[in-house]
């Protein structure tokens, strides 16, 4: 079996400019920090980041935006990072707002192979412009794509060497599902233990959606 353990150096400089990334985390809990902290010795640039938030200042994608490396954030809020807000009314960066359960959804419809899905969240909002609607039994959907994206930064509290993870409470969040949204997912392990450790019942993201494997992660 080919090892998938690699350098954080030998992971970023795969990443092109203008990659599309899903970033795990929930207010930066969950976050893969120690890859982005990788990236900031790079010169890639131009990034569209996937995340449920925008981080705080200085942490976590918060460092992406204040080092100018994110040309568009899809997100669910960016209320926590004024740097943020200020690069969306300065229009230096582009900004999608999505409701936090259809970004979810988009992920997950993404990583299912699905081309989109049927909601009723946003209906009569601005959410609703420019999208399709549908009518089921006299009810109205948005008709939402679903996303994927060029790389996926998932943090896992338990990894052996074959890639499968288990996460501890809520770092687990949007992690699973941006397993299998990516082209090329990284974990970072917090604890990499050898194959055959790990109680198969326990395990959440099965190898088979884990690409690579960088050892650290922050206790």
């Amino acid at each position: 079996m080919k090892s998938k353990l690699i350098s954080k150096a030998d992971f970023v400089a795969m990443i092109p400019d203008g990659a599309s990334i899903m970033v795990s985390g929930f207010m930066n809990v969950g976050t893969a920090e120690e890859i982005i902290d990788e990236m900031l010795k790079t010169d890639v640039r131009d990034l569209t980041i996937i995340c449920n938030d925008a981080g705080f200042p200085g942490v976590g994608v918060g460092k992406l935006i204040d080092a100018g490396k994110v040309k568009k954030l899809i997100a669910s809020h960016i209320g926590l990072n004024p740097v943020a807000g200020q690069k969306m009314t300065e229009q230096s960066m582009e900004v999608e707002l999505i409701p936090q359960g259809t970004l979810v959804e988009q992920i997950r419809a993404g990583g299912a192979g699905l081309g989109g899905f049927l909601t009723p969240t946003g209906i009569g909002t601005i959410v609703e412009q420019g999208k399709p609607v549908m009518e089921v039994d006299g009810k109205k959907y948005i008709v939402e794509k679903s996303l994927k994206a060029d790389f996926a930064f998932i943090l896992g509290h338990i990894v052996d060497k074959k890639g499968n993870v288990i996460y501890s409470k809520t770092i687990r969040n949007f992690n699973p599902l941006m397993a299998t949204a990516a082209d090329h997912v990284v974990v970072l392990a917090r604890n990499l233990v050898e194959i055959g450790d790990i109680n198969p019942d326990m395990i959440v993201t099965p190898h088979i959606f884990i690409d690579y494997i960088i050892e650290g992660g922050k206790q």
